[in-house]
């Protein structure tokens, strides 16, 4: 799904440029007849997630088990409760950006398994959807006229880093934080350890 008017032997160019190249993996899909407007709501629901429970939600979406919250490009569109866990009530199951995503998804996971990456650790660090040029058809109206009847594509780009560890903070560490007090934490401390004693 590589970007499929580029020409051979030239680089294509990621929005986010600030991930290291070495520790991440990237699929994007060009000129991809899907609704945009679906597909960036959907994007930004699995957006940070780890690439796991993305895959199982997309599914979960297509098997209308879990819908996608419709946050920027929600006019016009019906409540349901499956919109609750993101705390919202307009939700909807765009099961052709769903599918899209997914294709891209596993792409991205195949580059990096094949770059030597965790495939079990990894986390959806940027995807971002652009629109594409409208494509145009027609609609007969009545009394002899012509409506347009455009269709929305997008781009779609995804890139994928393994997460990091975290790592406890050491004694050391810790008393140097406690050491960084004002005047009012020290003496709130104080006035604990006295009435405490």
């Amino acid at each position: 799904m590589e970007a499929a008017r580029a020409l051979p032997g030239m680089l294509v160019r990621y929005a986010a440029t600030y991930i290291e190249p070495a520790k991440s993996a990237r699929a994007r899909g060009s000129y991809l007849r899907v609704s945009f407007k679906n597909t960036r709501e959907t994007a930004q629901a699995i957006n940070g997630w780890k690439v796991d429970r993305a895959l199982q939600y997309l599914e979960n979406v297509k098997n209308k088990a879990e819908a996608v919250p419709m946050r920027r490009f929600a006019g016009s569109v019906g409540r349901t409760a499956q919109g609750k866990q993101f705390g919202v009530s307009k939700a909807r199951w765009p099961v052709k950006s769903a599918d899209h995503l997914l294709g891209l998804l596993r792409n991205a996971e195949a580059n990096a398994d094949s770059k030597g990456l965790d495939t079990g650790n990894l986390i959806i660090k940027h995807i971002q959807v652009n629109q594409a040029p409208k494509q145009r058809r027609r609609t007969y109206r009545a009394h002899g006229r012509i409506n347009p009847y455009m269709s929305n594509p997008c781009h779609i780009e995804m890139i994928l880093t393994e997460g990091e560890e975290v790592v406890q903070k050491g004694p050391q560490v810790v008393r140097r934080e406690e050491a960084r007090l004002n005047a009012r934490q020290r003496a709130s401390r104080v006035r604990r350890a006295i009435t405490a004693a």
